[in-house]
């Protein structure tokens, strides 16, 4: 009873001050002058400076050159990440700007604009239209994935702490981010953005929490069944539906136009309902069947599955809250344990994962130019958002997880685990991009605090548990 009275007196509270805070500073943000300059300028428009121009591209050629190098180097970084203790998506995340302008573009721009040619020679821009297309479709079936592993399951027993504990890390991020904004927004964004738009998605950004990576940590320390394990993925579960939720919310408020807003909002809520109240309960039952059938899912099974995904994303986007929402949402609507949930996050792991994502990567690392922050003043906003970022995540909720009873060591672990960001931060930080509300420098810096932040998870996660002998492998009671 104590555990369920705190959890909910911490939401409220944490509710109500967070919307208080962010109104004060919305307020204060809109009487700020607007943007000076508006600093949207492509990463391929910038290197069209260099001396060389390759021959007239060819479109296939250079997508799958890319692509090959992408996936090899993100293999071998990835195995090197592993070696010392990191996740292998930071590798692959490395590879990507290493063969953008950050690396490759200094060594020997030549071979990058092998990769994606210049301007001049590719004029309609087809060779890095085609890697967005196969990027963006890669996310959308990586969020599908996503969607078919969580389980809800998790939250029993222990729902009103790890609630309260995954919107602390929430809330207080995002409060953080819009106050940051106040000294970031004249700089850093495009004119015609406002200041409550900008505010917005800064503290989406600082809230995320990369789940999969999370998963990922956990299983490598071999804690992904203790209580402590089983609390975090609950709240990095409910950490990642709520801050998805904000994102379509936010993406709604930067695309539509005045009274739009409360159009796409409205259009975003009859979605959400229809999922849950008509396509939830269908899907239920269609899985119950397949589940009883013996031997393989039938073609009509499988093509229907991917139909339905490509739908769900046709409609986010059409609504205007980005593909990526739906093909998520439709994946938490199919029952975690379904033949189906299993047979496509095994078959799709694979192709997705290792082909189709890395093309996410070299999209951003061409987008990602470390030689942008060519200035200390550059460098020290850097680390400060590191350190806001940081600071939110582990205070929020370390003193959530202190009040719902959980012990110091614990707290600070599930601090830790929360801030890890790593391939969510940059889907978010891309659709900030490619909206205008980030200028490529800020893009660029909120990309290095992804990084860091993820980095720096399993290396003080073992300096908190330097080793797992007194964990207790046994996930929380549930409830009879």
């Amino acid at each position: 009873m104590r555990e369920r009275r705190n959890g909910i007196v911490i939401y409220l509270t944490l509710l109500l001050g967070g919307v208080g805070l962010f109104l004060l500073i919305r307020a204060y943000g809109e009487t700020l002058g607007s943007p000076e300059a508006s600093p949207a300028v492509s990463t391929t428009d910038a290197a069209a400076t260099a001396t060389r121009t390759p021959p007239q591209s060819d479109l296939i050629l250079h997508v799958i050159a890319t692509l090959a190098a992408v996936v090899g180097l993100g293999y071998l970084l990835g195995r090197v990440c592993s070696y010392v203790g990191q996740p292998p998506v930071i590798g692959e995340v490395i590879a990507g700007i290493m063969l953008g302008p950050s690396l490759l573009g200094v060594i020997s721009p030549e071979a990058m604009h092998f990769l994606i040619p210049l301007p001049s020679a590719d004029p309609r821009g087809q060779v890095l239209a085609a890697l967005k297309a196969i990027s963006q479709l890669g996310v959308i079936l990586y969020m599908f994935l996503v969607g078919l592993e969580l389980n809800a399951a998790q939250l029993r027993g222990r729902v009103h702490s790890a609630i309260a504990v995954s919107h602390a890390s929430i809330v207080i991020p995002f409060v953080l981010g819009s106050l940051i904004s106040l000294w970031l927004y004249p700089s850093f964004t495009r004119r015609e953005v406002s200041f409550t738009s900008f505010a917005l998605f800064m503290g989406v950004a600082m809230s995320v929490t990369a789940f999969p990576v999370l998963a990922r940590i956990l299983t490598d320390r071999g804690i992904e069944k203790t209580s402590l394990g089983v609390v975090a993925l609950a709240c990095a579960a409910a950490d990642d539906m709520t801050a998805w939720c904000l994102l379509a919310l936010v993406v709604g408020v930067v695309q539509a136009k005045l009274g739009g807003v409360a159009v796409t909002a409205a259009l975003t809520g009859a979605y959400i309902g229809l999922m849950f109240l008509f396509v939830r309960p269908l899907l239920a039952r269609a899985m119950r069947l397949l589940d009883a059938r013996a031997g393989a899912l039938p073609p009509a099974a499988v093509y229907g599955t991917y139909v339905l995904l490509l739908l769900s994303a046709l409609a986010t986007e059409a609504i205007g809250i980005h593909a990526i929402f739906g093909g998520f949402l439709l994946g938490a609507m199919i029952p975690h344990e379904s033949r189906v949930a299993r047979d496509f996050s095994s078959k799709l792991k694979d192709p997705v994962t290792v082909l189709m994502l890395p093309a996410f990567f070299a999209f951003t690392g061409m987008r990602t130019e470390i030689s942008l922050l060519n200035e200390p003043a550059h460098w020290l906003i850097c680390a400060v958002i590191v350190l806001m970022a940081t600071l939110g995540k582990f205070g929020g909720t370390y003193c959530a997880a202190r009040l719902t009873g959980y012990a110091n060591r614990e707290s600070a672990a599930l601090g830790i685990l929360m801030n890890t960001r790593g391939l969510m931060e940059l889907i978010v930080l891309n659709i900030g991009l490619d909206l205008g509300v980030l200028s490529p420098t800020l893009f660029t810096m909120m990309v290095l605090m992804a990084l860091i932040t993820t980095i720096a998870t399993a290396p003080i996660l073992k300096l908190i548990f330097p080793n797992n002998s007194w964990l207790e492998h046994t996930p929380p009671d549930q409830p009879s």
